[in-house]
């Protein structure tokens, strides 16, 4: 495994994290099994993967819970737990945004004894939620802070203009956000409107302030796993169906770049899943990248891009493709 190292986390961070929201169960994944799920984290820890990704929302709770279990007889102090608050649900499974002081105080505490632990090294702010002023918000990650509960402060899909504002009276250690060869600058997330631009905006931020950068969908939800064939369909209790980019009139513009791309890098003698992750790790700004694996053999697989590096004549076949999706 190789690491990186940034300003803000003193803990070194391994390139390749693990996401672990495919670990929500049955309901949001197709064929999610806790049991291989746990298998999965345990594989990536022990070929040293330190960063777990996680959420309070992922399976309203479930993900937590099954992180909690995976890492048991594991040395704590050598993971990095990352999770998130902000996101909740209601008795009907709805999901809607709440940063208030209380909820905060509680969604860490619920965390916690999913997670069974003491403690979550990075805690991010999920989404903005504008109904609550900032300074509420701020006054409740300082408390949990003091007391121990969390190590480090983060921020997930915010724009700069909040960004700075946060920075004005709590240190931001980690951002984290929408970021993979065809989705470089994007303005959405399945239905969602970003308030950000990755490349753009915020990999020089992160870079000229020392915060770590968490790339979220490396892969394009699979897509650039090199795996589908163009006639791919979801299924019901698949979340990826409510991403129009995979299932509208502009999934086959991002199959045709997935394929050419594929081709570039099976000719080097590689796999379109190295090559993505690969393209992600060579960048200064990137710390970790968040790979999703549903599989003990898909982490094996990701873990290949780490034996080799894009030479200047794959970047030069590269780019005249993904940089057709620099505005996209």
């Amino acid at each position: 495994m190789k690491y990186k190292k940034v300003k803000k986390i003193a803990e070194d961070i391994s390139v390749i994290g693990l996401g672990c929201w495919a670990f929500a169960g049955e309901k949001w994944w197709n064929n999610s099994d806790d049991e291989n799920s746990i298998r999965v984290i345990r594989s990536a820890l022990d070929n040293g993967v330190n960063l777990l990704d996680v959420a309070a929302c992922y399976g309203q709770g479930h993900s937590e819970e099954v992180v909690g279990k995976a890492i048991k007889g594991y040395d704590r102090s050598k993971i990095l737990i990352n999770s998130k608050c902000g996101l909740l649900w209601d008795e009907n499974g709805r999901e809607y945004n709440c940063l208030k002081k209380e909820s905060i105080l509680k969604e860490i505490d619920d965390s916690l004894k999913r997670l069974d632990t003491d403690y979550i090294d990075i805690y991010q702010l999920h989404w903005p939620d504008p109904e609550t002023p900032l300074e509420e918000t701020l006054e409740a990650l300082q408390i949990i802070k003091d007391a121990g509960k969390i190590k480090y402060v983060g921020v997930t899909n915010y724009g700069i203009d909040d960004i700075n504002k946060i920075m004005e009276t709590i240190d931001i250690a980690s951002q984290q956000g929408l970021y993979n060869m065809l989705e470089r600058n994007s303005r959405t997330y399945h239905a969602i409107n970003l308030v950000y631009r990755t490349e753009r905006e915020i990999l020089p931020y992160v870079e000229e302030q020392g915060q770590a950068f968490f790339p979220y969908s490396p892969l394009f939800q699979g897509l650039l796993g090199g795996r589908w064939d163009k006639d791919i369909k979801f299924s019901e209790n698949d979340v990826r169906r409510f991403n129009p980019k995979l299932t509208d009139k502009r999934f086959p513009m991002y199959f045709d770049a997935m394929t050419q791309l594929k081709q570039i890098a099976e000719s080097h003698g590689h796999k379109m899943n190295e090559l993505a992750l690969n393209w992600l790790i060579d960048k200064k700004a990137i710390t970790s990248v968040i790979g999703s694996c549903r599989t003990v053999e898909q982490v094996e697989t990701n873990l290949e891009a780490l034996k080799w590096e894009i030479s200047d004549e794959m970047y030069s076949q590269i780019n005249p493709i993904v940089d057709k999706f620099e505005n996209i």
